[in-house]
């Protein structure tokens, strides 16, 4: 294999191990036009706000070329795939009419899975809110919890007699801090801790959907958190009360209310829903098969740095308000991936095993549904350096009795990486956007050699 070297094999993870990779429907399908309007159409049309003035109109044309990629999805040897169905695909107004071709989409691609071996794993939100829902108030208003509830069935109806294994929401954190609290993401709304809505609207949304998945006969249900350690820059108590701050806010807001039924203290009186937060949380609680994580880093955070103080204006790639109660600090002595993030394998075991102390025999089976890292170029040794240090300690949670029970990598090709454009490459398959000619890279000969050695 051209990506062979005298690296340790990993060791041997269980035999029922779901091995999987990931893609997201904005980023990959294009097809624009084939589709009703997201709020990422809107937010990619106003200059400056992708980095590299680009668009994902035709992405990976991933909606036409779909059996082309499922080929090479079936040729590297995973299990399963989890791609997004897209909501204003299927429902091109966000509610009533529903566009029979958006399903027919889907219905070919899980068809085409089945029949390559590849279990499909579809994630029925991933940021594209319908234009027309979000112009009605989007995620700030209870009422898009219900449609998306409805929009479950829609899709549950049509696919869930193959797809057993589901998605509801990836990573409401960021979906609501980017693009409702910074605006750097879509839909570009600056509103800061009055975003928080956002997030409780998102979690209702999940809990809604679960029940009518459920009512459709699923019976494999999850949800696709992002999650990482929180450490303080020194242990004062100013960077300590800050970097607490931070990890209620990047992580416990979004898993305590669906593992624990509560919100962290302090935090449901921010919410200003509209509605009775606690009849709320007995729907968002609804009980799960297991638990989605997509991991990439962990975070250093410390006390607001005083007025000239030399701070990056900068942060993994995110420009930061001077106001924020808290302060991301470079983590120093690590190498970092071509965004930036610090490569620290270690702390996904850190992360795994603090759930489980967390949240003890309420914590539900773990999934890995994201890890992955930007690197260019095809030979790309750095992103199986990556890769195999990651899961190295993801076996090492599981010795300490973690109970994962998977593990996508991010991302099957490389795509529209939303706000940096096409500028980061996240892909185990590159893509050339001109012609949009698929090679494998050297981390996806590894990846193939090393599921074989694991079933070997």
């Amino acid at each position: 294999m051209a990506a062979s070297d005298a690296r340790e094999p990993l060791p041997q993870f269980p035999r029922d191990f779901l091995w999987g990779v990931s893609t997201s429907a904005h980023q990959v399908e294009g097809a624009v036009d084939e589709r009703g309007p997201s709020v990422w159409d809107a937010f990619t049309a106003v200059p400056g706000r992708v980095k590299d003035g680009t668009t994902a109109a035709v992405a990976c044309d991933h909606y036409h070329r779909y059996r082309e990629d499922v080929a090479l999805i079936r040729e590297l040897g995973v299990d399963a795939y989890r791609f997004s169905v897209s909501w204003p695909r299927v429902l091109p107004d966000g509610a009533g009419e529903v566009s029979g071709a958006g399903l027919d989409f889907y219905d070919r691609l899980v068809d085409e899975l089945c029949a390559a071996g590849v279990r499909p794993v579809p994630t029925l939100f991933h940021w594209d809110t319908p234009l027309a829902l979000a112009a009605d108030g989007g995620w700030l208003r209870r009422d898009t919890a219900e449609r998306f509830a409805e929009y479950a069935a829609v899709v549950a109806a049509r696919i869930g007699d193959r797809a057993k294994k589901w998605i509801t929401l990836n990573e409401p954190a960021e979906h609501t801090l980017l693009g409702h609290a910074l605006g750097q993401h879509a839909p570009g709304e600056q509103l800061m801790f009055d975003a928080l809505p956002a997030a409780h609207h998102q979690l209702l949304a999940h809990g809604l959907a679960v029940r009518a998945l459920r009512a459709a006969g699923v019976t494999d249900i999850g949800i696709a958190n992002s999650h990482g350690p929180t450490w303080p820059a020194s242990a004062s108590p100013e960077d300590t009360q800050a970097a607490d701050f931070y990890d209620v806010l990047l992580n416990r807001l979004f898993a305590d209310p669906l593992i624990l039924g509560r919100y962290p203290d302090g935090i449901a009186e921010l919410l200003a829903s509209g509605g009775d937060i606690e009849a709320d949380l007995s729907v968002i609680a609804e009980p799960i098969d297991w638990y989605g994580i997509n991991f990439y880093q962990p975070t250093k955070v410390g006390a607001p740095l005083p007025a000239g103080a030399s701070t990056p204006t900068e942060f993994s790639g995110l420009t930061l308000p001077p106001e924020l109660p808290f302060s991301p600090r470079e983590i120093e002595g690590r190498p970092v991936t071509d965004f930036g993030w610090p490569v620290v394998p270690e702390a996904l075991t850190e992360l795994l095993t603090g759930f489980r102390e967390r949240y003890g025999d309420r914590l539900p089976p773990l999934v890995i549904t994201e890890n992955g890292c930007s690197y260019e170029g095809i030979d790309d040794r750095r992103r199986i350096d990556y890769l195999d240090g990651h899961l190295r300690a993801l076996h090492r949670a599981l010795e300490e009795g973690v109970d994962v029970r998977g593990y996508f990598v991010w991302s099957l090709m490389d795509n529209f990486e939303w706000a940096e454009g096409y500028r980061q490459r996240f892909g185990l398959v590159h893509v050339d956007y001109t012609t949009l000619e698929r090679t494998p890279k050297a981390s996806y000969a590894w990846l193939r050699e090393t599921l074989r050695a694991q079933r070997a």
